[in-house]
C-alpha cells in the first residue's frame, strides 16, 4: 500500500495549466517588455566590446589583474586573452563578457535591496529565504521551458534564466554582511544620533563591504557557469560553440569553447577577489578607527578641551 493507491495528484497538469493557459496568454506582453531594458543594456554592452580592439580590451583587463591580483595574473591574463584571438573566438568571449557583465549588473541592482531588506526586517528573509533555496537547487533546464514560453528565445531571455540562476549568493551574503556587523557599533552610531539611512551607508555596507563582494564573486561564478546553458535557447558566445560542438561531435570546436571559458572564469574569478581582499583591509581598518571613536571615555578628552 502507498499513498499512490489512494489519491492522485496531477501536479504536472496544475503546472502546464499555470504556465501555459494562464500566464503566457494573459501575461506574455508584460514579460516581453521586462526584457527591454535588459537587452538595451545588453546590446548596448556588445556593441562596445565588439568596437573597442581586442589589445585594448586585454591591456585594462592586465591592468586591473595586477592591481588587484598581481603580477603573475596580469601576465597570464595577456597570455590568456592571446590565446583566444589567436584560435578565432575573441567575438564570441567579448559576447560572453557582455553577458556576464549584463547579468552582474541586474544582479546586483536587484540582489543588494533586496539582501538589504532581508538584513533590517526578519518577515523579510523568512519569506526570502525558501524562495532563495528553491532558486539555488530546482535544476537550470526545468526553469528554461516557461522562460522560453514567457520571454522567447534569444539572448535577452538567456540573461533573464541566468539572473535566476546567479541571483542568490548576492542576496545570502549582503543580508549576512550587514547581520554581522557589531552591535557594539550600531548601538554607538545610535546614541550619536545617527539616522537609519545614515546608519545604513556610512556603518552598514562598509563593513559589509567585504562580504558583499564575496556574493559578486559567487554571482559572477554562477552566472559563468551558465553561458552554455543559456545557449540552447538561443543565447550566443562561447556557450553556442560548446554547444555547437557538442551537437556535431566536434570535439576541438568544443574544448576551444570551453577553454576561452575557463580562461574568462579564472581572469574574473582573480580580479573580484582581489577587490575583495582590497575591501578587507579597508574594513578591518575602518572596524579599528571606529571602535576606537566609540569606545567608552574617547570623547572625554574633545569636550574637557572645549571646556577649557
Amino acid at each position: 500500500m502507498s499513498p499512490s493507491d489512494f489519491l492522485i495528484i496531477p501536479f504536472d497538469d496544475w503546472v502546464n495549466f499555470l504556465v501555459r493557459d494562464w500566464l503566457v496568454p494573459n501575461f506574455r506582453p508584460f514579460f516581453r517588455a521586462m526584457q527591454v531594458p535588459i537587452s538595451v543594456v545588453l546590446n548596448g554592452l556588445d556593441d562596445f566590446l565588439a568596437f573597442v580592439p581586442m589589445v585594448v580590451t586585454t591591456l585594462v583587463f592586465a591592468l586591473l589583474a595586477f592591481k588587484y591580483a598581481g603580477r603573475g595574473m596580469a601576465i597570464f591574463t595577456l597570455v590568456g586573452f592571446a590565446f583566444i584571438d589567436m584560435i578565432g573566438l575573441w567575438p564570441e568571449t567579448m559576447t560572453t563578457l557582455s553577458m556576464i557583465l549584463t547579468s552582474v549588473l541586474f544582479c546586483t541592482i536587484i540582489g543588494v535591496p533586496v539582501g538589504i531588506l532581508a538584513a533590517r526586517n526578519d518577515l523579510t528573509w523568512k519569506i526570502a529565504r525558501p524562495v532563495l533555496d528553491i532558486m539555488q537547487t530546482i535544476p537550470s533546464f526545468v526553469y528554461l521551458v516557461p522562460i522560453v514560453m514567457l520571454f522567447g528565445v534569444g539572448m535577452a531571455p538567456g540573461i533573464i534564466a541566468t539572473i535566476i540562476f546567479a541571483l542568490p549568493p548576492i542576496i545570502r551574503l549582503t543580508n549576512l554582511g550587514i547581520r554581522n556587523v557589531r552591535t557594539d557599533l550600531i548601538e554607538a552610531s545610535t546614541a550619536f544620533g545617527s539616522t537609519p539611512m545614515q546608519m545604513l551607508f556610512e556603518l552598514q555596507l562598509p563593513l559589509a563591504m567585504r562580504t558583499i563582494l564575496a556574493g559578486l564573486n559567487q554571482t559572477l561564478m554562477l552566472a559563468l557557469s551558465m553561458v552554455v546553458i543559456t545557449a540552447l535557447i538561443g543565447a550566443g558566445g562561447l556557450g553556442l560553440t560548446v554547444n555547437t560542438g557538442l551537437g556535431r561531435l566536434d570535439v576541438g570546436g568544443a574544448t576551444a569553447g570551453g577553454v576561452g571559458i575557463v580562461i574568462l572564469a579564472i581572469v574574473l574569478d582573480r580580479i573580484t577577489q582581489g577587490l575583495g581582499e582590497q575591501k578587507r583591509l579597508e574594513t578591518t581598518s575602518l572596524r579599528q578607527t571606529l571602535v576606537s571613536l566609540f569606545k567608552p571615555g574617547a570623547a572625554a578628552p574633545a569636550e574637557a578641551g572645549k571646556a577649557a
